[in-house]
């Protein structure tokens, strides 16, 4: 943040390593220094956990903050655009809202992005234009390995949190097939009988004759009647923003014993008091989808259990998947593993957005040597950023060689 030059980094780690504390810090650093940051997050329902969890902290530091969202009242949202206009508000926390044209700022030098893969590459050009050259920090939870790392965020300087807050149990994971499942209900309701919380998660919102997998509107009633002296909770995506807030919030105030959902707790949410999360119908979860939700318990000091529930009859990939998440903890051992059983192409679906698939090196083998190439690249274009010096067009005919010229000069 002291350079001359503004920041463009990406901070990689782990489910709970602290992500959100490092941010807290630079949004703390920079309103200490009279400058304005904005922290954008994917969901309404992570923004308000997010202003509820960080105001408290900003107004003990005489810090003015603010929550801006689709939701936001006509006129509270006309109060929040002038204070950002005259700098009152120093730290703005909200959704993609920030980037509509009549959101503007005095002196806006920090920007924020949490989950950062959720967002498109243009949504992050249009909240930096609001700012002149503005520091830029952006966050994922979803580790991939270094070398595809460095290929989607190659604009980005990257920095890794590799270890986890000490006092952290590992989260001990089951696979099971249909064949258990009365055992991890009963399982379930011994840790509600100490007071513990749960999670139940569903593919489907409500019934498909396309796709034969559970859903939750009809699971939760299942839930219901099983769990008779207990609380029970619905969340998916089509309950409004407010039903979904009120939800989690009675979720987290323990007023909910057990929360039915799809997997739209993938991100960010935060319940110390759960300790136990089954994910039904696995199999039709990826491994970073299946690690991000068994992130939701394991917040407190509480030994927690993920349980993923799948058919017996599934493919050898599938049961590959599931024997890697019982085995590891460790999400960047997993995305290697998920790199190995999907190759790059599928990862974070970076088909659709335009990568190919490398014609020479190999993503896995060449790790080390695609990370000292990087290193390189960048020295050269220091020195000769248009490649004319004499050592350098060997470099330059390969360029124009590999990559068709309407791709080069296009945009």
């Amino acid at each position: 943040l002291n350079k001359n030059m503004p920041m463009h980094r990406l901070i990689q780690g782990d489910v709970g390593c602290g992500k959100t504390t490092v941010a807290v810090a630079a949004l703390i650093y920079a309103a200490e220094n009279d400058i304005q940051s904005a922290l954008m997050v994917p969901t309404e329902v992570l923004a308000i956990q997010h202003y509820k969890n960080l105001n408290p902290i900003f107004e003990n530091l005489q810090i003015k903050s603010n929550l801006l969202t689709s939701s936001t009242s006509k006129e509270e949202k006309e109060t929040i655009l002038k204070n950002l206009e005259n700098g009152e508000i120093k730290i703005i926390i909200g959704t993609q809202a920030l980037i509509q044209e009549n959101v503007n700022f005095k002196n806006l030098g920090l920007i924020v992005i949490d989950e950062q893969h959720k967002f498109g590459v243009q949504q992050r050009i249009q909240l930096s234009k609001k700012g002149k050259n503005p520091d830029i920090l952006v966050m994922t939870a979803t580790p991939i390995p270094r070398t595809l790392s460095l290929t989607l965020y190659g604009d980005l300087d990257i920095s890794i949190i590799n270890e986890l807050p000490s006092n952290r149990r590992p989260i001990l994971t089951q696979w099971i097939d249909h064949s258990r499942y009365k055992s991890m209900l009963k399982f379930v309701e011994n840790e509600l009988k100490k007071g513990k919380q749960a999670y139940f998660i569903y593919p489907l919102i409500e019934e498909s004759e396309k796709i034969d997998a559970k859903n939750a509107e009809k699971m939760y009633y299942n839930i219901k009647n099983y769990y008779k002296n207990y609380k029970v909770g619905l969340l998916h995506g089509k309950l409004n923003n407010n039903e979904k807030y009120e939800v989690m919030n009675a979720f987290r105030n323990n007023e909910i014993d057990i929360l039915v959902s799809t997997s739209v707790i993938e991100v960010g949410i935060d319940v110390k008091n759960a300790t136990v999360i089954v994910i039904e119908c696995a199999d039709r979860f990826g491994i970073s989808q299946l690690h991000q939700l068994r992130g939701r318990v394991g917040r407190g000091e509480d030994q927690s259990y993920c349980v993923l529930v799948t058919n017996k009859n599934i493919s050898e990939e599938t049961k590959s998947r599931m024997e890697a998440l019982v085995k590891y903890q460790d999400g960047f051992i997993l995305s290697e593993e998920d790199l190995k059983l999907r190759g790059p192409g599928e990862i974070l679906g970076v088909k659709q957005s335009g990568l190919p698939e490398l014609k020479i090196a190999d993503f896995l083998r060449d790790e080390m040597l695609l990370i000292k190439t990087k290193e390189d690249i960048f020295e050269i274009l220091q020195k000769d950023p248009e490649l004319k010096l004499f050592e350098n067009q060997c470099i330059k005919n390969g360029i124009i060689n590999y990559i068709p010229i309407d791709f080069l000069y296009s945009g």
